[in-house]
């Protein structure tokens, strides 16, 4: 696994609930500020392997990013589960609920 990856994951896994993160965001964090679609991709491909908590992860606006309905509705569902609250058109208000990932609080994880 390459450490970009490696990083992502431990990243993603730090989430607490009821906080979010965006797709820049945890690239920046890992190292690499332009791959968020790479975080896409890890999301999408390491999910269940990981058990990571996919679903606080949404875009730089605050939006969930998933197309289909069904992903869209369950990711919403999730959210609000935790907590958090969706504003008008259902954008998660980061200024309130972000993560701040601090990378000194998680270096023996993983």
């Amino acid at each position: 696994m390459q450490p970009f990856t490696k990083h992502v994951i431990r990243i993603i896994q730090a989430i607490p609930y009821g906080k979010v993160m965006t797709y820049g965001q945890i690239a920046a964090e890992a190292g690499s500020p332009r791959a968020a679609r790479q975080v896409v991709r890890v999301l999408h491909s390491m999910s269940k392997k990981y058990d990571l908590p996919w679903h606080r992860v949404v875009n730089s606006k605050g939006e969930i990013a998933i197309a289909d309905d069904e992903s869209r509705f369950l990711q919403q569902m999730l959210l609000e589960e935790e907590g958090i609250e969706f504003g008008i058109q259902a954008i998660v208000d980061l200024s309130i609920y972000r993560y701040e990932y601090v990378e000194s609080e998680h270096v023996d994880e993983m």
